[in-house]
């Protein structure tokens, strides 16, 4: 159980610092001391990220269908607010066309 404290970072922050611990040649103690993290979370991060290639998984794959999953909700909301202003504005163009002819 993680005390209240816990930072939490992002995916992509986590997918970045494991990618320069295995591109960088350094010990995951000093890319952790570099970027001011815990080098027990990097070294988790990275833990998982190795077990999850090894299962046949992208590394930082893990939690991808979700930030998906997201993206698809928040793309079909923008879709429906579009499909309205389209609507409204279709109902205007009419109104300002009938004015016109008067």
């Amino acid at each position: 159980m993680g005390s209240k404290y816990t930072k939490r970072y992002s995916d992509e922050y986590e997918r970045d610092a494991i990618e320069l611990v295995r591109s960088s040649g350094r010990t995951v103690t000093a890319v952790a001391r570099e970027l001011g993290i815990s080098s027990e979370s990097l070294r988790g991060w990275v833990k998982k990220a190795r077990a999850a290639q090894e299962g046949g998984s992208e590394p930082g794959a893990v939690g991808a269908a979700d930030d998906r999953d997201e993206e698809l909700k928040r793309l079909r909301k923008l879709t429906a607010e579009q499909a309205k202003t389209i609507e409204i504005l279709k109902k205007a163009t009419a109104f300002f066309a009938r004015e016109s002819d008067r």
